[in-house]
């Protein structure tokens, strides 16, 4: 089957990203209800824009035009609404992981001279993040919505009302090769990095994911996302796409929140989830088959799709799962499968626009190192070690670090993360084969693998697993009956009961690799560890 190409043109990118939300309430009328809130607030186009305007000149008088701005704020009205703010007035927003600790939040600042962070008291009290205030508080301003509400002026309220009938009165046209937003890598291997992203970049890859899926999202569709807008993912899919493309974005502050969230789908009436496969196995057992009956698609990336989640969607819900891939750094999707051409086991074919290319990597025949370059790719990262200096992409590939394959037809599928291969006894085993055959022994109970050195074979294969009764001598059985090579298999395996996860919904690998090695060593206790959750 041949790759076809979906339209895709370039020009409709080159704007800002407020100009981008000023063209969809244009084309789907200012009316039209596009927010639902947590607390069932909701805002139309024209609300929106407003609102937008009135805090955007509010935050100008505590900011200055061109600086980094932190937003630290839960996914939903107010989070969105001050990123729109800033990006319109001319300040960048920096989407700040306030899961992450107070290391790293600082070193994320250092990185991207970052002065003043927008949050707000309600938010600090309820999520009890009094402990990271008075951290930073030493290192930034902290403005406060609550403090900026109060002292709203009346030439505010008149900036967002006559700036919704008038924009171009109130805001000068951001260039779309400028700065739209910073975001931050985990910081698991290091300082987080900052990662730029242009107005053109994040407008690109909206309009490249509308291109790829025309069949797939339509203006009355209902897009429900949970996921932190300090992540691409979060933010790019699921609260730009959806504002940018005509559709209701659902909002709900806490993808934690397991029991509340299949619920809250049902309610909203959404049709489609946006999710990371961690995630949806939460909802899963939690929610009832109800609970998802009113979602067409399911959309997960940010990690891999086990087949033990399939399975489970399949006898769930009737949606449709589809898997996709990215990275920050290409703001963030580079492919996803698509309704009419879903290849499950991959993470689709490329989205329009993009170029990929391979390199090879010594002991691994199926696939290569991808490279990716295309309109939505960073403009560059931002370090610690020389803050504020972007650092590009050469030659505007990006390195994406991970191992793919690509078929005949264009499908992609990632063999892993070059970091997340064992060497043993000469030959790359990759940790993501022992997890789905955990997975598939094991199913219902969480894994991940880890690499230790090995005086013997050079390294070696740890399992961490939440399962109890785990026991070596009954997966080396069962990878025997279905042929699996001794070599993928785990030398040790040690039941943890939890899976250390980051608070984007992803494997914190450098906390799996630490608990592995605390548990492998002799002087450690046989007892159970309590590996706990990042986002907590």
């Amino acid at each position: 089957m041949p790759v076809d190409r979906q339209v895709f043109n370039p020009k409709s990118a080159d704007t800002s990203v407020f100009e981008a939300l000023l063209a969809a309430r244009r084309k789907h009328g200012g009316k039209k209800e596009v927010i639902l809130d947590a607390d069932d607030r909701r805002m139309t186009y024209d609300q929106l824009v407003r609102a937008t305007l009135a805090l955007g000149s509010a935050l100008s008088r505590w900011t200055q035009a061109g600086e980094a701005v932190g937003v630290m704020l839960p996914t939903g009205l107010a989070a969105v609404v001050s990123f729109l703010a800033l990006s319109a007035f001319g300040r960048v927003p920096a989407m700040l992981n306030f899961t992450s600790g107070a290391r790293n939040l600082r070193a994320a600042c250092k990185a991207g001279v970052v002065k003043r962070i927008v949050t707000a008291h309600a938010f600090i009290e309820k999520a009890e993040l009094q402990g990271l205030v008075d951290d930073l508080k030493d290192h930034v301003e902290l403005i406060y919505l609550e403090d900026v509400k109060a002292k709203l002026s009346l030439g505010d309220k008149l900036t967002g009302m006559w700036g919704a009938l008038n924009p171009k009165a109130v805001v000068k046209p951001q260039a779309p090769s400028s700065s739209a937003v910073i975001l931050f890598t985990s910081g698991t291997e290091g300082d987080p990095k900052g990662v730029v992203l242009s107005h053109a970049n994040v407008v690109s890859n909206v309009m490249q994911v509308l291109a790829h899926v025309p069949e797939a999202l339509t203006p009355d569709d209902v897009i429900f996302n949970a996921l932190p807008t300090f992540h691409c993912f979060g933010l790019t899919a699921g609260a730009l796409l959806p504002l940018l493309g005509g559709m209701k974005a659902v909002f709900y502050p806490s993808p934690l929140h397991t029991k509340i969230i299949p619920k809250r789908i049902l309610e909203t009436g959404s049709t489609i989830l946006f999710a990371t496969d961690t995630f949806l196995n939460q909802y899963m057992r939690a929610g009832s088959d109800a609970d998802f009956q009113g979602l067409r698609f399911v959309v997960c990336g940010a990690e891999r799709v086990r087949e033990e989640t399939r399975q489970a969607a399949a006898r769930k819900f009737k949606a449709v799962l589809l898997e996709g891939y990215g990275a920050t750094e290409a703001s963030p999707v580079i492919s996803v499968n698509q309704p009419l051409h879903n290849r499950p086991g991959s993470v689709g074919r490329p989205l329009p626009g993009m170029e990929l290319r391979f390199e090879s990597v010594p002991g691994i025949t199926a696939g290569g190192r991808m490279f990716v370059r295309g309109p939505n790719v960073m403009r560059g990262y931002l370090r610690t070690e020389q803050p504020g200096v972007l650092v590009p992409p050469e030659d505007g590939w990006h390195d994406t670090g991970d191992i793919v394959g690509q078929d005949a037809d264009g499908y992609l599928t990632i063999q892993g993360r070059q970091k997340r291969f064992a060497k043993i006894g000469g030959e790359m085993v990759s940790l993501a084969v022992v997890e789905d055959c955990a997975s598939t022994l094991w199913a219902g109970h969480d894994h991940a693998a880890a690499v230790l050195p090995c005086t013997r074979k050079g390294e070696q294969i740890v399992l961490l697993t939440t399962n109890p009764s785990a026991d070596k001598s009954d997966l080396h059985k069962w990878a025997q009956s279905q042929g699996v090579a001794e070599l993928a298999l785990p030398r040790q395996i040690h039941h943890v009961e939890a899976i250390p996860v980051l608070g984007t919904g992803k494997m914190d690998i450098g906390a799996v690799q630490r608990v592995a090695s605390e548990l492998s060593s002799p002087a450690t206790p046989a007892a159970p560890v309590h590996a706990q959750h990042a986002a907590e």
